[in-house]
Protein backbone atom coordinates (compact mmCIF):
# COMPACT_ATOMS: atom_id res chain seq x y z
CA UNK A 1 0.00 0.00 0.00
CA UNK A 2 2.40 2.77 1.71
CA UNK A 3 0.27 5.44 0.57
CA UNK A 4 -3.80 6.42 0.72
CA UNK A 5 -3.15 9.32 -1.53
CA UNK A 6 -4.54 8.01 -4.38
CA UNK A 7 -7.57 6.24 -2.88
CA UNK A 8 -8.45 9.39 -1.00
CA UNK A 9 -8.58 11.46 -4.27
CA UNK A 10 -10.57 8.67 -6.42
CA UNK A 11 -13.14 9.52 -2.85
CA UNK A 12 -13.15 13.07 -3.56
CA UNK A 13 -13.82 11.99 -7.39
CA UNK A 14 -16.68 9.73 -6.57
CA UNK A 15 -18.24 12.37 -4.70
CA UNK A 16 -18.64 14.65 -7.60
CA UNK A 17 -19.20 11.56 -10.14
CA UNK A 18 -21.95 9.69 -7.84
CA UNK A 19 -23.05 13.67 -6.06
CA UNK A 20 -22.26 11.67 -2.78
CA UNK A 21 -24.32 14.09 -0.22
CA UNK A 22 -21.70 15.16 2.68
CA UNK A 23 -22.88 17.44 4.56
CA UNK A 24 -20.96 17.67 7.75
CA UNK A 25 -17.70 16.96 9.18
CA UNK A 26 -19.08 13.87 10.44
CA UNK A 27 -20.35 12.54 7.48
CA UNK A 28 -17.10 13.27 5.63
CA UNK A 29 -15.71 11.00 8.16
CA UNK A 30 -17.84 8.27 7.46
CA UNK A 31 -18.23 8.35 3.98
CA UNK A 32 -14.01 8.21 3.53
CA UNK A 33 -14.21 5.66 6.00
CA UNK A 34 -16.69 3.50 4.80
CA UNK A 35 -15.15 3.79 0.90
CA UNK A 36 -11.52 2.80 2.64
CA UNK A 37 -12.73 -0.26 4.12
CA UNK A 38 -14.36 -1.23 0.42
CA UNK A 39 -11.34 -0.51 -0.77
CA UNK A 40 -8.94 -1.71 1.55
CA UNK A 41 -10.22 -5.51 2.37
CA UNK A 42 -6.69 -6.40 4.10
CA UNK A 43 -6.62 -3.58 6.44
CA UNK A 44 -8.65 -2.28 9.50
CA UNK A 45 -10.06 1.17 9.22
CA UNK A 46 -11.39 2.57 12.60
CA UNK A 47 -12.21 6.14 13.71
CA UNK A 48 -11.67 8.69 16.55
CA UNK A 49 -9.35 6.19 17.56
CA UNK A 50 -7.14 7.38 20.64
CA UNK A 51 -2.82 7.75 20.35
CA UNK A 52 -1.95 5.97 22.72
CA UNK A 53 -3.71 2.21 21.48
CA UNK A 54 -1.09 -0.25 21.79
CA UNK A 55 -2.21 -1.62 18.29
CA UNK A 56 -0.79 1.31 16.59
CA UNK A 57 1.88 2.06 19.03
CA UNK A 58 2.26 6.00 18.85
CA UNK A 59 3.23 6.08 22.26
CA UNK A 60 2.37 8.34 25.62
CA UNK A 61 4.22 11.39 24.38
CA UNK A 62 2.24 14.69 24.22
CA UNK A 63 0.54 15.74 21.05
CA UNK A 64 -1.58 18.93 20.09
CA UNK A 65 -4.51 16.71 19.85
CA UNK A 66 -5.52 13.31 21.37
CA UNK A 67 -7.88 11.39 18.95
CA UNK A 68 -7.29 10.89 15.18
CA UNK A 69 -10.38 10.83 12.95
CA UNK A 70 -9.74 8.30 10.14
CA UNK A 71 -6.69 5.47 11.00
CA UNK A 72 -6.07 2.40 8.84
CA UNK A 73 -3.64 -0.42 9.60
CA UNK A 74 -2.96 -3.27 7.79
CA UNK A 75 -4.17 -6.48 10.09
CA UNK A 76 -0.70 -7.31 10.78
CA UNK A 77 0.35 -3.91 12.07
CA UNK A 78 3.04 -3.52 9.97
CA UNK A 79 1.42 -0.05 8.40
CA UNK A 80 -0.41 2.52 10.41
CA UNK A 81 -2.34 5.39 8.44
CA UNK A 82 -4.14 8.29 10.09
CA UNK A 83 -6.06 10.85 8.31
CA UNK A 84 -7.71 14.27 9.74
CA UNK A 85 -10.60 15.47 7.92
CA UNK A 86 -12.28 18.84 8.09
CA UNK A 87 -15.47 20.26 6.72
CA UNK A 88 -15.94 23.92 8.52
CA UNK A 89 -19.44 25.13 8.54
CA UNK A 90 -19.64 28.18 10.62
CA UNK A 91 -17.07 30.35 9.16
CA UNK A 92 -14.63 32.01 11.63
CA UNK A 93 -12.34 31.79 8.85
CA UNK A 94 -9.19 32.74 10.81
CA UNK A 95 -9.86 30.19 13.96
CA UNK A 96 -10.81 27.59 11.43
CA UNK A 97 -8.04 27.86 9.09
CA UNK A 98 -5.80 28.05 12.38
CA UNK A 99 -7.41 24.51 13.35
CA UNK A 100 -6.60 23.28 9.87
CA UNK A 101 -2.35 24.24 11.02
CA UNK A 102 -3.40 22.50 14.24
CA UNK A 103 -4.24 18.98 11.89
CA UNK A 104 -1.44 19.56 9.86
CA UNK A 105 1.16 19.52 13.33
CA UNK A 106 -0.61 16.43 14.11
CA UNK A 107 -0.20 14.31 11.62
CA UNK A 108 3.56 15.97 11.41
CA UNK A 109 3.86 14.60 15.19
CA UNK A 110 2.21 11.14 14.42
CA UNK A 111 5.00 10.20 11.65
CA UNK A 112 7.16 11.49 13.84
CA UNK A 113 6.16 8.21 16.32
CA UNK A 114 5.70 5.91 13.71
CA UNK A 115 3.15 6.22 11.54
CA UNK A 116 3.93 5.42 7.63
CA UNK A 117 2.14 8.38 6.14
CA UNK A 118 -0.53 10.87 7.62
CA UNK A 119 -2.86 12.54 5.46
CA UNK A 120 -5.25 16.24 5.98
CA UNK A 121 -8.36 16.47 4.08
CA UNK A 122 -10.39 19.53 4.01
CA UNK A 123 -13.46 20.37 2.33
CA UNK A 124 -14.98 23.77 2.34
CA UNK A 125 -18.12 25.21 0.74
CA UNK A 126 -17.53 28.61 1.34
CA UNK A 127 -15.50 30.09 -0.79
CA UNK A 128 -14.32 32.85 1.73
CA UNK A 129 -11.70 29.70 2.97
CA UNK A 130 -9.74 29.63 -0.52
CA UNK A 131 -10.36 33.26 -2.74
CA UNK A 132 -12.70 35.42 -1.54
CA UNK A 133 -12.17 38.18 1.13
CA UNK A 134 -10.17 41.28 1.64
CA UNK A 135 -8.23 39.75 3.67
CA UNK A 136 -4.81 37.79 2.23
CA UNK A 137 -1.55 38.26 4.73
CA UNK A 138 -0.91 36.29 8.24
CA UNK A 139 -2.85 33.03 7.90
CA UNK A 140 -5.57 34.22 5.47
CA UNK A 141 -2.20 34.05 2.79
CA UNK A 142 -1.81 30.02 3.59
CA UNK A 143 -5.03 29.39 2.25
CA UNK A 144 -6.29 31.85 -0.18
CA UNK A 145 -2.67 33.05 -1.64
CA UNK A 146 -1.09 29.48 -1.74
CA UNK A 147 2.29 30.74 0.57
CA UNK A 148 3.96 28.24 2.11
CA UNK A 149 2.70 26.50 5.32
CA UNK A 150 6.13 26.40 7.90
CA UNK A 151 7.69 27.60 10.72
CA UNK A 152 6.35 28.83 13.62
CA UNK A 153 2.23 30.01 13.28
CA UNK A 154 0.62 31.40 15.96
CA UNK A 155 -3.29 31.80 16.63
CA UNK A 156 -4.75 35.21 14.92
CA UNK A 157 -7.41 35.60 17.16
CA UNK A 158 -8.00 35.98 20.96
CA UNK A 159 -4.96 36.49 23.16
CA UNK A 160 -2.50 34.84 20.31
CA UNK A 161 -1.32 32.61 22.76
CA UNK A 162 -1.04 29.31 21.21
CA UNK A 163 1.47 28.35 18.27
CA UNK A 164 2.56 25.18 16.13
CA UNK A 165 6.02 24.69 14.72
CA UNK A 166 5.10 23.04 11.22
CA UNK A 167 8.84 21.23 10.56
CA UNK A 168 7.32 20.49 7.09
CA UNK A 169 6.62 22.68 4.14
CA UNK A 170 3.22 22.34 2.73
CA UNK A 171 1.14 24.33 -0.49
CA UNK A 172 -2.58 24.22 0.30
CA UNK A 173 -3.64 23.76 -3.77
CA UNK A 174 -7.91 23.90 -3.57
CA UNK A 175 -9.77 21.48 -6.10
CA UNK A 176 -13.04 21.43 -6.87
CA UNK A 177 -14.77 18.95 -5.52
CA UNK A 178 -18.66 19.95 -7.52
CA UNK A 179 -20.19 23.31 -8.17
CA UNK A 180 -20.33 24.35 -4.26
CA UNK A 181 -17.16 22.99 -2.75
CA UNK A 182 -13.77 22.65 -3.08
CA UNK A 183 -10.77 20.56 -1.19
CA UNK A 184 -7.66 20.38 -0.48
CA UNK A 185 -5.17 16.87 0.61
CA UNK A 186 -2.05 16.96 2.07
CA UNK A 187 0.08 13.88 2.53
CA UNK A 188 1.88 14.75 5.45
CA UNK A 189 6.18 14.64 4.69
CA UNK A 190 8.27 11.91 6.67
CA UNK A 191 10.48 14.20 8.05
Amino acid sequence: MKTLKPLIEDFCKEIKEKEEIIYSEFSLQHELGMFLRKKLQNCKVEFERNVTLSVLNFGMEQTCKKEMDIVVYTLDGREKYAIEVKYPCNKQYPEQMFSFIKDIKFMEELQERGADRTYCLCVVDDPCFYSSGRKKEGIYSYFRCGNEITGKITKPTGKKDESFEIKGKYKIVWKELDDIRHYYLIEIQKL
